[in-house]
């Protein structure tokens, strides 16, 4: 009982948080601002914090696998919504589409940058001998055509080119989709529904969530700065939210359009 109280009032509290107008309409300006500033925080971190090396459980966990997370926690919580509320199996499918919608662009992104690093880059061989070393002491490269990204990373040579941050668009994308697909719960609250622990207990993993790829964002950016590759990164990311949350999906459901969140579920 005290427990589910705990939970009650924890989630009423979050849902009319995500689903205030003012952090709906400013929420992308705030990851702009976190992606812009946030490599200047590497002057004050501590470089020798825990989560200043990649071998972090949280990294290899949660971030290598961001879009699985992402997937299952809010597919379930807005597949079990949409069947509380109308009990609707038509209707819980057409909301779900968004989740296939959101990773068609991840899949072409991914692609997009493969074939942009292979086509603008180059691999090259270090070579170590002191014969090829230069005035400063550094060993010279030697060039090697004809090899794409995976191979020349694989075979230990290096690569140089232009790179667009896949980690930190796949967060910022994450944390927009969770933050508008679980804005519905504060209306629907406001609107007297009566959701069920299960339901509860979802939107909190989902709150969590979005809590983690802020935190894991915020360390990517202070404690592994790369600009302006993050700054593509992000950018993409809040475009790819643009043209579908603020764009393609405000047509209002149909065939070609599966709606805003809440469409077909609420009242207003």
């Amino acid at each position: 009982m005290f427990l589910n109280s705990i939970l009650v009032i924890f989630t009423d509290f979050t849902a009319r948080l995500l689903g205030n107008a003012f952090f709906r309409r400013h929420f992308h300006l705030f990851l702009s601002a976190m992606v812009i500033f946030g490599p200047f925080l590497n002057v004050w971190v501590s470089h020798y914090s825990i989560f200043a090396r990649r071998s972090h459980f949280l990294y290899r966990i949660f971030l290598r696998s961001g879009w699985g997370w992402t997937c299952i926690f809010v597919g379930s919580f807005v597949f079990l919504l949409s069947l509380t509320v109308r009990r609707s199996l038509r209707l819980a499918l057409q909301h779900l589409s968004r989740l296939v919608v959101a990773a068609g662009l991840w899949l072409c992104f991914c692609k997009l940058v493969s074939l942009l690093e292979n086509a603008t880059g180059s691999c090259y061989e270090p070579l170590s001998s002191t014969e090829s070393a230069n005035e400063e002491g550094k060993p010279m490269l030697l060039l090697r055509e004809g090899q794409t990204k995976a191979i020349c990373i694989g075979s230990g040579m290096l690569w140089r080119g232009y790179e667009v941050s896949e980690d930190i668009f796949l967060l910022c994308m994450c944390c927009l989709l969770l933050a508008e697909e679980t804005a519905v719960f504060g209306p629907y609250l406001n609107l007297g529904g009566m959701p069920g622990a299960p339901l509860r207990i979802l939107f909190l993993f989902c709150v969590l969530l979005l809590s983690l790829w802020l935190f894991l964002l915020f360390c990517l950016l202070a404690y592994f700065p790369q600009f302006p590759n993050q700054l593509l990164g992000g950018a993409l990311g809040c475009l790819s939210w643009r043209a579908t949350y603020q764009g393609w999906f405000c047509l209002g459901p149909s065939w070609c359009c599966p709606g805003k969140p809440g469409v077909g579920l609420l009242k207003t």
